[in-house]
């Protein structure tokens, strides 16, 4: 597949330049990094005169000001509420995903609808996931600019292996955002056998063990390397355990031992706390005690208490190892190494357990932190063509996906996803009794399906009545190794289908495709505030029917004041909806969830109370 190079300031498709520079990037949940390779020798950027490391971390001024990085740990004591970390714990997650550490959080995580990805509100704007690594990204493409005094339009990243689709999708919008061209998403274990210089003689074969223990998350993947072929045999991990859970478990310690009250909501202690425990954490990989005064609290703890805390967390990691062995059909003694990624495999018992469980000493003879964007680098100079031997696989040109609610392109396969391929989601129906569905396949990066191209349209017929939500209709994608299409959709309760199949290349030339790129990139911003607001009103909408659904059900049960208290909050909502304010409509939505939540309690009690009268 050929790469196509565009010049964003002509406005038209470049020529191939070998010098062309393309950065790697180590976006994590704790700390994020940039690199490039220079002769092909990667190099990490420093983001200040101590450390190349750039906390994940964003705080929001009151005057609208946004600080990214170790200035902005400056404010996770002094202003908690505006300052947001560990964003990448939040990717493809629901409000009620985390519900575990909700009480733990500073900041403000909203409950707009359980079924839909978290957003945290800072004053009154809501920013979703995606917004907030966008500001992370943004600033590492402005620390590598101003080092080399150049241009940065694309880039590399990097992503546990895991993580799925709408994680993966969701990473490639906020690279977006930030003004970056995404050529690939790098596998975190491959991007740091990279660094190892693992795979890149074509002559050995080797299976190395990938074991990755950052902040946030937990992965192990088991590699096959052989010929510049990287073959992911299996993976297993966690996405919610890292070296924030060591300092969680430290921070309950301290709270049981010494009676401390974190109930009367003083943010500002809970983060002293956390960042304390992150202090005491590092100290003890070095020395056998710590102590701290905070809030004129002597807090202590030894270095066999804080063991013996991440003994169970650390057990969970050799489970999942044990599990990826036996996913990839091996045992301990076919691992030729075992390579060690992320800040928290400092921590000293946990390179002593990993090396127990494989039996030999496991490999971090490079800083842990630096690994994975070094790798990125890497994969990022063999894309821009100065290093041979590679095999990179093909790929998809741009994005396939369908028309949802609103005209928004819901991305099924994203672009430069490796083929042969398949792509899957699960949709229902809008409309109570619906029986037909249409499918509109679109391709393109853009946010809205008016800005992408129509590929085909077909119709599911004949899907067996039902209340609206209740049918359950998967859409596949499937890409063979020539590059054909095949969409299908299955209701799965009534087994009724039907297909279409499209050839490959989908008849789009690459000057087409160059200026449907660019055209993403330049757009970005605009099209997810459209998306965004898009989403909102269709929250808006779903929201507004089920209160008119409940009025009709539960009219006789409810007062003249609960009535007309619906009713106005029903109206209000369709006049927001109308209007162009996105935060207001996801204020509303929240405030009806808030209230109606008793009223709907009390429905579905007199709904049980029947049902059990009548089995009597």
């Amino acid at each position: 597949m050929a790469k196509i190079p565009i010049s964003l300031k002509e406005g038209k498709i470049a020529e191939p330049k070998n010098d062309e520079l393309i950065i790697g990037i180590d976006l994590g949940t704790t700390n994020s990094l940039v690199a490039f390779a220079n002769d092909n020798v990667p190099k990490v950027i420093k983001h200040n005169e101590k450390s190349a490391l750039v906390p994940s971390i964003i705080y929001f001024d009151p005057e609208g000001q946004i600080i990214v990085g170790a200035d902005a740990k400056e404010k996770l004591v002094s202003e908690p509420s505006r300052t947001i970390y560990s964003a990448k714990r939040l990717m493809g997650k629901s409000y009620n995903d985390l519900s575990a550490v909700q009480e733990l959080l500073a900041y403000n995580i909203v409950d707009t609808n359980e079924e839909e990805l978290v957003r945290v509100k800072v004053g009154d704007t809501y920013y979703s996931p995606i917004d907030l690594s966008a500001k992370i990204l943004g600033e590492l493409k402005r620390t590598v600019e101003k080092e080399l005094d150049r241009e940065v339009k694309k880039a590399v990243i990097t992503v546990p292996a895991y993580f799925n689709d709408a994680q993966r999708q969701a990473t490639r919008d906020a690279g977006k955002v930030a003004g970056l061209e995404v050529l690939r998403i790098v596998n975190e274990p491959t991007a740091a056998s990279l660094a190892y210089g693992i795979g890149l003689d074509a002559d050995a074969e080797r299976i190395i063990a990938v074991y990755d223990l950052g902040g946030g998350t937990f992965d192990v993947s088991i590699l096959h390397l052989q010929a510049g072929v990287f073959e992911v045999l299996s993976t297993n991990g966690d996405t919610f355990l890292g070296g924030d859970d060591f300092d969680r478990a430290i921070v309950d310690f301290w709270i049981d031992t010494f009676k401390l009250d974190i109930k009367d909501g003083n943010k500002s202690f809970i983060q002293e706390l956390r960042v304390s425990a992150e202090e005491a954490k590092k100290a003890l990989s070095t020395k056998n005690e710590f102590e701290k005064e905070v809030n004129g609290v002597d807090l202590r703890i030894t270095k066999q208490e804080f063991e013996l805390l991440i003994q169970p967390m650390i057990s969970k990691t050799i489970n999942s190892c044990e599990q990826a062995l036996k996913d990839a059909e091996l045992t301990t003694t076919k691992i030729d190494e075992i390579i060690m990624v992320g800040g928290s495999t400092r921590v000293p018992l946990v390179k002593e357990s990993v090396s127990k469980f494989f039996g030999k000493a496991v490999n971090d003879s490079i800083n842990p932190d630096e690994v994975v964007a070094l790798g990125a680098a890497i994969q990022a100079d063999i894309l821009a063509g100065n290093q041979k031997g590679i095999l990179l696989l093909d790929i998809t040109p741009l994005s396939l996906g369908i028309e949802t609610m609103g005209g928004l392109m819901d991305t099924i396969v994203p672009r430069n996803t490796k083929i042969p391929s398949k792509g899957n989601r699960q949709y229902t129906t809008s409309v109570d009794g619906q029986k037909n569905l249409k499918i509109t396949v679109y391709q393109g990066e853009r946010d809205l399906v008016e800005h992408n191209r129509k590929l085909a349209e077909f119709i599911l017929k004949d899907i067996p009545p039902m209340p609206a939500g209740l049918p359950k209709i998967d859409i596949s994608f499937i890409i063979d190794a020539d590059g054909v299409l095949r969409v299908k959709a299955k209701e799965l309760r009534s087994e009724t289908e039907t297909s279409l199949e499209i050839k490959s290349q989908y008849g789009i030339s690459e000057e087409e495709m160059a200026t449907m790129l660019m055209d993403s990139i330049k757009n970005a911003k605009s099209d997810m505030h459209a998306r965004g607001l898009l989403e909102a009103r269709n929250e808006g909408n779903s929201m507004i029917k089920s209160l008119e659904k409940f009025l009709r059900d539960n009219r006789e049960f409810l007062s003249s004041e609960q009535t007309d208290m619906v009713e106005n909050l029903h109206q209000q909502l369709i006049n927001l909806v109308a209007g162009d304010d996105k935060n207001k409509i996801l204020d509303k939505i929240s405030e009806i969830n808030k209230v109606t939540e008793p009223l709907a309690n009390e429905a579905l009690t007199r709904i049980v109370s029947k049902e059990l009268i009548s089995d009597k």
